[in-house]
């Protein structure tokens, strides 16, 4: 069952946004800090709710002897989880765009198959594979996440919260897909154990459709006086809590309209689990446990302030950005 939530007993009413210029209010050393400041969100009235998706605590949609799926929808994009074993399959067979499978661990192991050609894909990696028909194997068991745009109806139909995005939200841009991979139709598999480097947020990759910031994640909880708050104005992010324990802070701009006015939102969520956060909240994600605290953001389309940032898309290469139609 996914959880949705209005009010809190944490939660403060929001404040007036600032005028002109709004700059995010990054953490000390945090990377994103260098992104251009974009101009205070307007958006129209009517606001979305986050989604929040508890997979530790809630059933799986669909279950068998060799894996167990749970799933959860944004206005953008569905998040797929699986915890497989060997031997399980994962096949589309219409499938009408590129979408990617992450294998969050360095035990796992797949094989995909299209009708071009045969990848495998072993330990922390990514993948993205082509539309049309194809097939996932399952080599070696662990944690399996798809991440396919809500393009694919059937996909969608599998999501409890299927019916919240009926009416779409007003403030996400409509979808758009970014140009083909250069050299066409195969599967292209990346590693995500590419070591940090100075000056490099994360590891972002980015296919046609999805943009997937694989990170290391940080042990023990985040310092409260170092988060860091921002927004995004038209498009939403969704945050895959992998490890650990988070509380998702969410805040909703206040507009001439007071009905839309609603209060923070400070959820929490342990892992597996899935935050769907839509534009324009201010938001930040705190991690408390004392171990590892790990997070697997992801963006649909990807994101063009992270792809303008010279060596941060560790696979700009081969998937070009668009020439026009998408404004920074």
């Amino acid at each position: 069952m996914i959880s949705r939530i209005g009010k809190s007993a944490q939660a403060k009413r929001a404040g007036p946004p600032d005028k002109g210029e709004e700059k995010a209010m990054y953490g000390r050393n945090d990377l994103r800090a260098s992104l251009a400041a974009k101009s205070a969100a307007k958006a129209p009235t009517g606001f979305k709710d986050a989604s929040y998706a508890h997979f530790y605590r809630d059933p799986p949609q669909e279950s068998s002897d060799l894996s167990k799926d749970w799933y959860v929808r944004g206005q953008s994009m569905v998040v797929a989880y699986s915890e497989a074993k060997a031997g399980a399959v994962f096949e589309r067979e219409d499938q009408i765009d590129e979408y990617a499978v992450v294998l969050p661990e360095d035990d796992t192991e797949i094989e995909i198959e299209i009708d071009d050609g045969t990848e495998i894909a072993s330990g922390r990696s990514v993948a993205f594979i082509p539309a049309g028909a194809s097939k996932i194997t399952v080599r070696k068991g662990g944690r399996i996440v798809r991440l396919i745009t809500t393009r694919s109806a059937d996909m969608v139909a599998k999501c409890p919260n299927a019916a919240s995005y009926e009416e779409p939200d007003p403030n996400v841009a409509p979808f758009q897909p970014w140009p083909d991979p250069v050299g066409g139709r195969k599967i292209r598999v990346y590693s995500g154990s590419v070591e940090p480097e100075e000056g490099r947020f994360g590891r972002l990759y980015r296919g046609s459709t999805i943009m997937v910031n694989m990170g290391d994640g940080r042990v023990g909880p985040r310092a409260p006086d170092n988060l860091s708050p921002h927004h995004h104005e038209d498009f939403e992010q969704y945050s895959v809590g992998l490890d650990g324990d988070y509380v998702h802070h969410l805040r909703w701009p206040w507009i001439s309209d007071s009905t839309t006015w609603r209060d923070d939102d400070h959820e929490p969520c342990g892992t597996p689990s899935v935050a769907v956060i839509p534009p324009p909240t201010t938001h930040t994600s705190q991690g408390m446990a004392e171990g590892l605290n790990r997070l697997l953001d992801v963006f649909c389309p990807p994101r063009i302030d992270f792809s303008t940032k010279p060596g941060w898309v560790l696979n700009a290469d081969d998937y070009p950005m668009p020439e026009s139609g998408i404004e920074e």
